[in-house]
């Protein structure tokens, strides 16, 4: 039968190792919280038809929750192209001010003149919302291609020639400009090396489609930040 010593010597040993586990927990919902910017792991499935930015915007906001950081407001780094009687919109102006680090607490940019200067985005810091590196050139499949549709500066192309898919409503005809999360391209340039605007997407099935941003090395992915 336990005696009085050694039900107290149970009880003490319970609470050791729920508070050893309280230790452990702890620190990764708080760095979940403070994650304030990712690539998506996975796309919305319909090539660079994201239902506009709304609808990328909804997704990185998806993701977010599901990462437990979805108290803050999440943004798509894209841009729009005029059109239709509304003005571009920028993708530099939808993501707030900063700093912003990953999942892991690596501070990617301090300010939006850093992110679009010489900023801390690699293939090991550009991260998934599940802390996971995303495949690039060299892996298989490659997926470094990240919709952006928009120029190094982070601002709009002119309205005429689509870089933005329509607007990110088209998985058919079309075009998307495209930057690189790992850095990495064909050749040794500025452009391979951009993360936000290396090189127009292109295909046998228009252009925007699943297919034909996979063929390239992508899949439909892209930034997001918390603009809060």
């Amino acid at each position: 039968m336990p005696t009085c010593s050694q039900d107290i010597s149970r009880a003490l040993f319970g609470l050791a190792v729920a508070a050893s586990f309280a230790v452990l927990v702890q620190p990764a919902e708080a760095q979940s919280a403070a994650t304030s910017f990712f690539v998506t792991s996975v796309g919305i499935g319909n090539g660079a038809n994201l239902g506009g930015l709304a609808g990328a915007d909804n997704h990185c906001q998806t993701l977010a929750q599901a990462a437990g950081a979805g108290a803050r407001t999440w943004r798509a780094y894209l841009s729009t192209q005029a059109a239709e009687g509304q003005p571009a919109v920028n993708a530099r102006d939808r993501i707030g001010k900063g700093p912003w680090q990953n999942s892991k607490g690596v501070v990617i940019a301090k300010d939006v003149a850093e992110l679009h200067g010489a900023n801390n985005l690699t293939k090991q810091t550009a991260l998934t919302e599940k802390g996971d590196v995303n495949n690039g050139r060299g892996d298989t499949p490659n997926r470094h291609d990240m919709l952006t549709g928009s120029q190094p500066d982070g601002t709009a192309f002119p309205a005429g020639d689509d870089r933005t898919c329509k607007n990110w409503t088209s998985s058919a005809q079309g075009s998307a400009m495209l930057g690189h999360a790992d850095r990495m391209g064909l050749r040794d340039d500025e452009a391979s090396h951009s993360w936000n605007s290396s090189h127009p997407s292109r295909g046998t099935e228009g252009g925007c489609s699943q297919a034909d941003l996979r063929s390239t090395g992508g899949d439909g992915l892209f930034y997001c930040f918390a603009a809060n």
